[in-house]
């Protein structure tokens, strides 16, 4: 199966503007994200798909693969179904473009989840969280799963509610998300054109949309994750740990 990797790159990021092109370590943020996902063995081709003609240029200056695509467009998913809909290729790969220590044995992993379950349409990884305050923080997700590896829902909140102590119950209960795709080519051209849904909307998660629509996502379970740079204070931290 030829599996490709797309990194959607937007340049006005609302909480820190242009992060992408942050060169404070002396590469580009969007740089270790792509030399990280190139470090993946399955996939045959790594691409960006950029918004911005200064993104394609710092691209352009790294020897990065760069589609150009519409200003538009109100996620990831959409920019990266356009990127690849002329592409010939089973499974599309999507890497968040402030992902700068993703695993790439992850990537691999994810990748392979599509091609052993040929009944899957769609994956994404979960891990463990640390600690309980992880579990209460609004802007890391959860996911819980059946008894076969299927996502059953994807929250903000704490889930499962722990009804013994009224509230938040060990860590282990509880599944970590991250926030990377596989899908095979088909089927995220036909997500791309599913209407927005109710919860999707209201937890603003936009992988709901695909569960409400009555599709199933296969989760895996990796013990490696690394936090993506959301702000200037993450980005800053980020820098310390390259720089050390």
């Amino acid at each position: 199966m030829k599996i490709v990797i797309v990194i959607p790159a937007r340049y006005n990021s609302t909480r820190f503007h242009g992060k992408v092109l942050a060169k404070d370590t002396g590469k580009f943020l969007i740089q270790h994200t792509w030399e990280q996902a190139s470090e993946a063995k399955l996939p045959v081709r790594v691409i960006i798909a950029a918004d911005d003609e200064k993104i394609a240029e710092a691209a352009q200056s790294f020897g990065a693969e760069c589609i150009m695509t519409s200003k538009d467009h109100e996620s990831g998913t959409d920019r990266i179904a356009e990127a690849v809909s002329d592409l010939e290729c089973d499974i599309v790969i999507n890497i968040q473009a402030d992902e700068p220590e993703i695993d790439p044995d992850n990537i691999d992993f994810l990748g392979r989840l599509l091609v052993e379950h040929p009944d899957a349409l769609m994956a994404t990884l979960a891990t463990d969280f640390e600690n309980s305050g992880q579990v209460a923080n609004p802007n890391i997700v959860k996911v819980i799963t059946d008894n076969r590896g299927r996502a059953i829902y994807f929250s903000r909140s704490p889930i499962p509610y722990n009804r013994k102590v009224r509230g938040i119950g060990p860590a282990r209960e509880y599944l970590r998300h991250i926030g990377t795709y596989a899908y095979r080519k088909d089927f995220l051209m036909e997500i791309t054109k599913l209407p927005q849904t109710r919860l999707e909307k209201i937890e603003k998660l936009e992988q709901l949309r695909v569960i409400e629509h009555g599709f199933s996502i296969l989760v895996g379970k990796v013990r490696h994750t690394a936090d993506g740079i959301d702000t200037p204070e993450q980005y800053a931290e980020f820098v310390k740990r390259m720089k050390n």
